[in-house]
């Protein structure tokens, strides 16, 4: 299977003077086989796998389901970061200190925070999958779910960090509770939710290739399908695949967290 899942990856299977990587591998593996049956009485059988590596076509159709996957990353971030911005002042204990509706607010919040944060994203896209149906609008709503609650805490968190300063000269003034939050609070928090945002679509891109394996679509529908027909070269291929697009986008994230901040 190792082999097979080798011969997935492109460039391993091609020929350069009638010698390839995957021969090479088989070489390397042969080794092993050959120090076993010299040691040991029960002999193994020499790796003999012929390796054809997948065409265009099949790479061009997982590149669709794979944008499919980074498209469904971005909408579930997309629309669930304006939910959290507003949620998260409500979930802010020094912001809601002082008015038991508020307090009541802060409870709730925090309560549906917990409980939709405790469940994993798989099953959330397995809900999803029973109430709307399979498909990448199940995958979507289930990363909203958990991303809003994710993000709720993370933002709320550094809402509870901010200067209390500017917070009491504007109090001070007579400025409405809207008015302190939007320009003491937003102006302190503002970097900060950048860079949450850029790393909970980080985790999204990550998880939009797995929640496809229970129905939420993406690259990870069809990484299933081929798992269970046991074709081990396309399965190495689609996780080639995810291996790049996760590596790219923790490589792209880091530099942007890192300019902004």
């Amino acid at each position: 299977m190792s082999l097979q899942l080798a011969c997935g990856v492109p460039g391993v299977g091609e020929s350069i003077s009638s010698v390839s990587l995957y021969d090479g591998l088989q070489w390397f593996l042969n080794l092993f086989v050959k120090a076993h049956n010299a040691i040991f009485i029960n002999k193994a059988e020499l790796f003999q796998i012929q390796c054809i590596p997948n065409d265009l076509t099949y790479f061009s159709k997982a590149l669709g389901k794979l944008a499919e996957s980074i498209y469904l990353a971005f909408i579930a971030t997309f629309f669930s970061v304006p939910v959290a911005f507003v949620l998260s002042f409500f979930a802010s204990r020094n912001l809601t200190r002082h008015s038991y509706l508020m307090r009541s607010f802060y409870f709730l919040i925090r309560s549906y925070m917990n409980i939709t944060r405790s469940i994993e994203p798989l099953i959330w896209a397995i809900l999803f999958s029973v109430w709307i149906g399979i498909g990448p609008f199940a995958g979507a709503m289930a990363l909203m779910v958990h991303s809003v609650s994710s993000l709720v805490k993370q933002y709320s968190e550094a809402v509870e960090g901010v200067d209390e300063g500017p917070i009491e000269a504007l109090q001070v003034t007579g400025a409405n509770r809207i008015s302190v939050v939007w320009y003491a609070v937003v102006p302190q928090v503002i970097l900060p939710f950048l860079a949450f945002t850029i790393y909970r679509w980080d985790i999204n891109v990550r998880m939009a290739t797995v929640i496809g394996l229970v129905g939420g679509g993406g690259i990870g529908s069809i990484l299933i399908q081929e798992q269970m027909l046991a074709r081990w070269t396309q399965v190495g291929s689609l996780a080639f695949l995810i291996f790049l697009v996760v590596w790219g986008m923790d490589f792209l994230s880091a530099r942007i967290r890192e300019a902004i901040q």
